[in-house]
C-alpha cells in the first residue's frame, strides 16, 4: 500500500483556500441574516394580527325604528350594509363586520 502524504501548500493554493473560507463565512452569514428576516416577519405578523379568521360569536341588538322593514342585507368589503324600508323612505346603515359596531347611515327621500 503506498500512502500519500499531505504537502503544505502552496502560496497559490493558500490564498486560493483563504479566498474560498472567506466567501463560505459570507454566504453563512447572509443565510443567516435570510433566516432572522424571515423569523423576525412571521413572528410580528403573528404578534400583531387581528385575532383568527374564526372568532368568537357576537350578539348585537339593533333596535329599529317604529314600522321599518330590512328590505336587504349585504356585505362589502369590512362592512355589513343594511338596506332599510322605514314608512316609505329607504334608508341604508352600514356596521363594521367585526364589532358590528355602527359605521354609517344614509337616508333617500325624495324632493317635494
Amino acid at each position: 500500500m503506498n500512502a500519500t502524504v499531505a504537502t503544505e501548500p502552496t502560496p497559490e493554493q493558500a490564498a486560493l483556500f483563504a479566498r474560498v473560507r472567506r466567501m463560505m463565512v459570507i454566504a453563512g452569514i447572509t443565510s443567516a441574516v435570510a433566516v432572522a428576516v424571515v423569523l423576525i416577519a412571521v413572528g410580528y405578523r403573528l404578534y400583531r394580527g387581528e385575532g383568527s379568521p374564526v372568532t368568537t360569536a357576537t350578539d348585537v341588538t339593533a333596535p329599529l325604528p317604529k314600522g321599518a322593514r330590512i328590505v336587504s342585507t349585504a356585505v362589502a368589503a369590512d362592512r355589513l350594509v343594511v338596506t332599510l324600508d322605514i314608512s316609505g323612505v329607504t334608508e341604508i346603515r352600514t356596521f363594521d363586520a367585526k364589532t358590528l359596531k355602527p359605521a354609517g347611515k344614509l337616508k333617500f327621500v325624495s324632493e317635494p
